[in-house]
């Protein structure tokens, strides 16, 4: 019988997710399908109630649907319960909606594949920008790897402050309070939309970061961010935005259609291609 899965948000058309699966499903040769699906706020609950009548195994939530989501599953991942978000809906045997939040794995899987698990063991402070729902994802996945300090800089430190209630070893700081901060951080985070083609460029000086700091941007439009080419022009190892998108989704198709797939170069290329056709 063929697996159903889906994305959805509203709007969905820009979503590079049908891609990643598709790839996938044709590599592996799974009769299964992913499918595109917009569906507008008023609708969604409507929408996650009809999983389990329609077929679905499951499939990815995307904005704006994320915290509603969270709302509506009947079971939640420890991991999803601690973000407050679920991108990640897995239709169980008896209908059942799990929830989970596979962000929090997919940063910190590519960050690992990109400079090396023993470069990250080695990250004693990371310190992440941004404190909306990929931060939140991020600064736990970050926790949940064994980084003992975690410093969360936002423009309004309210935000920041209630990022940093989930758990000890997270701290805010005031965004004016980052040059002090860079100088003992192993590993930057942006998580912002600062630097994301038609944003306001992300205004930072890397200058004091240390020699063997790693910096991140999870913008991947444009894939190179002024970010990381300051990064790189200081000699810093840099992690681009793509991979985490690529690596989230693996435990959700691992859930749907019971293989566990590979972020591949060759994957990573049909998604660059199709970047690039995208900005022309």
């Amino acid at each position: 019988m063929t697996r159903r899965a889906f994305v959805v948000g509203h709007p969905i058309a820009h979503s590079r997710s049908p891609l990643i699966h598709g790839h996938w499903l044709a590599e592996l040769g799974i009769d299964g399908t992913y499918e595109r699906i917009d569906v507008a706020p008023a609708d969604f609950p409507d929408f996650v109630r009809s999983l389990a009548a329609k077929g679905f195994a499951g499939g990815n939530v995307t904005i704006p649907h994320k915290e509603a989501a969270f709302a509506l599953c009947d079971t939640l991942t420890e991991r999803a319960d601690k973000i407050g978000a679920v991108n990640t809906l897995i239709v169980d045997a008896d209908g059942r909606i799990r929830g989970d939040n596979t962000d929090a794995e997919g940063f910190v899987r590519h960050v690992e594949q990109s400079v090396g698990a023993e470069r990250l063991d080695a990250v004693d402070r990371a310190l992440v920008l941004g404190a909306g729902g990929a931060a939140r994802a991020i600064v736990v996945g970050l926790r949940e790897r064994g980084i003992p300090c975690v410093l969360v800089a936002n423009r309004t430190l309210e935000r920041a402050q209630s990022l940093a209630a989930i758990e000890k070893g997270i701290e805010a700081i005031a965004w004016d309070d980052l040059p002090k901060a860079l100088a003992a951080t192993r590993l930057l985070v942006n998580t912002t939309s600062l630097g994301m083609t038609g944003h306001p460029p992300l205004a930072l000086d890397l200058s004091t970061l240390p020699p063997d700091a790693i910096v991140s941007d999870i913008v991947y439009a444009p894939l190179d961010t002024d970010l990381l080419l300051a990064g790189r022009a200081r000699g810093l190892a840099t992690v681009d935005g793509l991979g985490m998108l690529l690596h989230q989704a693996v435990p959700g198709f691992a859930a749907w259609f019971g293989v566990r797939p590979t972020v591949t170069a060759a994957l990573r290329e049909t998604i660059v291609a199709d970047l690039t056709a995208t900005r022309r």
